[in-house]
């Protein structure tokens, strides 16, 4: 079958109960879409060929032994942040560019027994600090609506991937919006969880307090079957919380959208650098969802200036303290002929290191560093709480808040972004994090050029069964989950 990449996951679970194709024969018709594919959008590090069809033909004897789950032998892309036994383990690093991990994370571990077959590894920013993937060691990923634009980032390669169905869905992390805004630019649905649902044991530390992992596909039911596997305690994963995980699929329609009050913050809808096209489709999305039954509420967030400097104190210092251990000495990248310690300390990491990794290290350092600690990083944290606060709040009297995914579509490789321009993309995502709150992009139309624009709802604790509902019943009355890039439409 030549279009096996165009099944949802659901319908790709039902062909293989079938036997309508044998999971083997999908993993072959994937590998060979990224063989053919890839070269142009870069969006895969590391492909496993081997252990890929290893792992579809154990699949197929489950199937035929009558024990299998309802994802075995479903293909899947693992973001290079998750640490994957006996194969390379980047995070877009020269600094990690030679580490095979000696172990699964949670969230791998979790995929091989649902059953499903690891493709390989995609491409992101380095140590996931980025909003294009073009700070990876590893070259840009390019985005599949147009390749000469970036795909968003740090996820950027689980969302290139899945938008050029080289994996029908993949794995991200969120620090500051980098599964939102990557499935913005793509036009996909990207689920951002509750801080603590799914674990981070076994996914590379950037900013311990804000890392999230999450889904990413087409729709929000795809994204549902994922995120089934994902979520849940973990034991070896202490920010990991003890809340009884849903059934995500099963709960896909349990939410209704009449009578849901949605949010809408004036500070995030009426500020100059909001592209007009960008707001354009977003509000079409809302009006849409109030025919559905919504009621759209005009609400205050009123910590909105306080986002940007809050999370640039705090995500840098927590990445100044987990980046300190790659010092090429236990792994990793290490300096040739060394002088003595300290130089190799210096030059392991000066080289091991991209700029803009550096860039945060130096301010994170400097944040955390004595006669700075209280001024800086203490009163960050007590203004987080202020933030939590503001937006627990607004849920006093809404259900959810919507908010574009980003102030524009995907721009141009090399392209510098305007500071309006990235301060707005700041104040869209990084918010959640710091709150430590769900929410999910959706794809809802597209601007002049024909770039993906994506809508933002942004739920309370443990409403991911909330946000995929809402979102996939907005997708039942709309098509734009189902478009396709061109580039996407090949056959191989």
């Amino acid at each position: 079958m030549t279009d096996l990449h165009r099944l949802s996951i659901r319908e790709l679970s039902e062909g293989l109960a079938g036997s309508k194709f044998s999971s083997r024969e999908l993993t072959e018709h994937y590998l060979k879409r990224i063989a053919k594919i890839d070269a142009q959008v870069q969006s895969y590090v590391t492909v496993t060929p081997e252990q890929a069809l290893a792992q579809a033909d154990a699949a197929d004897a489950l199937r035929q032994s009558g024990m299998a789950n309802v994802l075995t032998g479903v293909p899947v892309a693992h973001k290079d942040i998750f640490c994957t036994h006996g194969i390379k383990t980047t995070a877009g690093s020269k600094m990690l560019d030679n580490f095979i991990s000696p172990y699964d994370a949670t969230v791998v571990a979790k995929g091989k027994v649902a059953g499903l077959v690891t493709l390989g590894k995609v491409n992101m920013d380095e140590f996931a600090m980025g909003s294009t993937s073009e700070s990876s060691y590893f070259g840009a990923t390019k985005n599949p609506w147009a390749l000469d634009h970036v795909p968003g980032g740090s996820s950027g390669g689980s969302a290139a991937a899945v938008a050029a169905d080289l994996a029908p869905f993949a794995t991200g992390t969120d620090t500051g919006g980098s599964i939102r805004q990557p499935a913005s630019f793509c036009g996909l649905t990207g689920l951002k969880p509750t801080y603590g649902r799914v674990s981070r044991f076994g996914m590379i530390a950037y900013a311990s307090s804000l890392d999230q992992g999450g889904p990413m596909a087409r729709s929000a039911e795809d994204c549902a079957y994922l995120m089934n596997v994902m979520a849940g305690h973990d034991d070896r994963d202490s920010t990991s919380v003890n809340v009884a995980a849903d059934d995500y699929v099963a709960n896909l329609n349990a939410t209704s959208v009449k009578g849901l009050r949605i949010g809408i913050p004036k500070q995030y809808f009426n500020v100059a650098g909001l592209d007009a096209d960008v707001k354009a489709r977003v509000e079409e999305s809302l009006k849409k969802l109030e025919e559905m039954g919504a009621t759209l509420v005009e609400i205050d967030l009123n910590m909105t200036d306080a986002y940007v400097p809050t999370y640039y104190l705090i995500a840098p210092a927590e990445a100044s303290s987990n980046l300190q251990r790659f010092d090429g000495v236990r792994y990793g990248y290490r300096c040739e002929n060394p002088v003595d310690l300290t130089d190799l300390y210096k030059r392991s990491r000066s080289e091991g290191f991209g700029p803009e990794v550096q860039r945060r290290i130096l301010i994170g350092t400097y944040a955390l560093s004595a006669g700075y600690y209280d001024a800086y990083y203490v009163k960050a944290q007590k203004v987080r709480r202020l933030i939590q606060q503001d937006f627990l709040k607004a849920f006093e009297s809404v259900d959810m808040i919507a908010a574009p995914s980003a102030p524009t579509t995907a721009y141009k490789i090399g392209a510098s972004l305007d500071p309006v321009e990235m301060y707005l993309g700041d104040i869209y995502t990084i918010a959640v994090n710091l709150a430590g709150l769900p929410a999910i992009n959706a794809p809802v139309g597209f601007d002049k050029d024909q770039l993906p624009v994506g809508l933002q709802l942004i739920g309370n604790y443990w409403s991911e069964s909330q946000l995929l509902s809402v979102v996939h019943q907005y997708q039942q009355a709309t098509d734009w989950h189902t478009k396709r890039a061109a580039i996407a439409e090949e056959t191989v």
